[in-house]
C-alpha cells in the first residue's frame, strides 16, 4: 500500500506508492452497476480536490470502481511513473486520468490499460461546467503508453464546459485499441477546445486513429442550453505514425459546430480499411503542410514544405464521413 504524506486541507505535497499497489475492488462495483442495483454514483478511486503541488509516483493503481486518478480543480500537478490497469472490457467507465477543471499539469512516463479513456481531460458538464467557468489548461501529457479497446487512448471532454487549452500529447503510444486520441463534445456543452498540439503520436492496432466528434449526445439532466454550442479550433497534429490503422482520421463537424484551423504535418499511417473514404472530414476548415498519407480529404487546403499553396480547398462543408466513431 502506499503513503500519502503532509496533508492539510487544500494541500496535498505528495504521493508515493513505493512501487505499492492501490487495489479498488472494482468488480463488486461493477456488476451491480450492470445490474442496476446502485442509487447513487460509484466513487473514483483517487480524489484530490482543491489542492496545488501535488506530486503522485511510483504506485500502481486497478481496478477502480469508476475513474482511477480524479485531479478536480487543482493547480501544478505532476503525475510520474505510474501504471494504471482494469480489464478492457466490463469495467465501466474505468478512466485512467482525468484531470478536471485543472491548471499547470504534467502526466508522463505512465503505463494505462483500462476499460475506457486511458487520459481524459475535462472541465464541467454543460450547464454546471459552464456555470463554474474553471478550465483545464496547460496540461502537458509525455511518454505514456495506453490500451483502450472501449473508448480512446487520450481524450478531451466530453464534459469540457469550462474550457480547455493549451495541451501537448507527446511521444504518445496506443496499441490494440478503439481509437487513438478524440476531441469529443456536443451541443449544450458551451466552452471550447483550442490550442492543442499532438505531437509524435504512434498508433498500432487501432480502429480509428485520430477522431474530433461534435455529436457526443449525453447530458446530466434536461436543464441544458442547446444554443451553448462549443468552439473548436487550433487543433495540430505532427509527426504521426501507425500500423494496422483501419481509419485514420475522422473529423465530424457540423453546420453548428464547425472545426477549424486544424493543421496536419508529417504523417504517415498504415491502414486496413480498403474503402475511398479513410480520410474522413465534414465542417473542418484547416491545412496539410508538406506530405502525409493516406491523402487528405477535399476540406483541407494543402501546402509543400515551404509553405506554397499547392491544392486549394474545394469547399469546408465536404461531408465525408461514412463510419460511426
Amino acid at each position: 500500500m502506499g503513503k500519502l504524506n503532509n496533508v492539510t486541507y487544500g494541500l496535498i505535497n505528495h504521493l508515493s506508492g513505493d512501487n505499492g499497489t492501490i487495489n479498488g475492488q472494482g468488480r463488486t462495483w461493477w456488476t451491480k452497476y450492470r445490474n442496476k442495483h446502485l442509487n447513487y454514483t460509484r466513487g473514483p478511486l483517487v480524489q484530490l480536490m482543491w489542492s496545488r503541488d501535488i506530486q503522485i509516483s511510483h504506485v500502481t493503481l486497478r481496478d477502480s470502481p469508476f475513474w482511477t486518478l480524479h485531479p478536480y480543480d487543482c493547480q501544478n500537478v505532476t503525475i510520474r511513473n505510474v501504471t494504471i490497469l482494469a480489464p478492457l472490457s466490463g469495467a465501466p467507465n474505468t478512466d485512467g486520468i482525468d484531470p478536471d477543471s485543472c491548471e499547470n499539469m504534467l502526466i508522463e512516463d505512465c503505463y494505462i490499460s483500462v476499460g475506457d479513456d486511458g487520459i481524459a481531460i475535462k472541465s464541467g458538464w454543460d450547464q454546471y461546467g459552464i456555470a463554474y467557468a474553471r478550465p483545464s489548461t496547460n496540461i502537458l501529457i509525455r511518454n505514456v503508453i495506453v490500451r483502450s479497446m472501449i473508448s480512446a487512448g487520450v481524450s478531451i471532454g466530453s464534459e469540457m464546459s469550462g474550457g480547455v487549452s493549451k495541451v501537448t500529447v507527446e511521444n504518445l503510444l496506443v496499441w490494440n485499441s478503439k481509437r487513438g486520441v478524440r476531441i469529443k463534445t456536443t451541443a449544450g456543452r458551451g466552452g471550447y477546445v483550442r490550442q492543442i498540439t499532438y505531437q509524435n503520436l504512434t498508433l498500432e492496432n487501432v480502429r480509428v486513429g485520430i477522431v474530433i466528434k461534435t455529436d457526443y449526445n449525453e447530458h446530466p439532466d434536461e436543464g441544458y442550453n442547446p444554443k451553448a454550442l462549443p468552439d473548436i479550433e487550433d487543433i495540430n497534429f505532427d509527426r504521426i505514425r501507425g500500423r494496422g490503422v483501419r481509419i485514420p482520421v475522422r473529423i465530424y463537424g457540423s453546420q453548428a459546430i464547425p472545426v477549424r484551423n486544424v493543421t496536419f504535418r508529417d504523417m504517415l499511417v498504415g491502414i486496413t480499411y480498403k474503402k475511398k473514404r479513410i480520410f474522413q472530414c465534414s465542417f473542418v476548415q484547416g491545412r496539410v503542410i508538406g506530405k502525409i498519407f493516406p491523402s487528405p480529404c477535399n476540406n483541407l487546403e494543402m501546402y509543400d514544405g515551404e509553405g506554397h499553396l499547392v491544392r486549394q480547398s474545394t469547399s469546408q462543408n465536404n461531408i465525408e464521413t461514412d463510419y460511426d466513431s
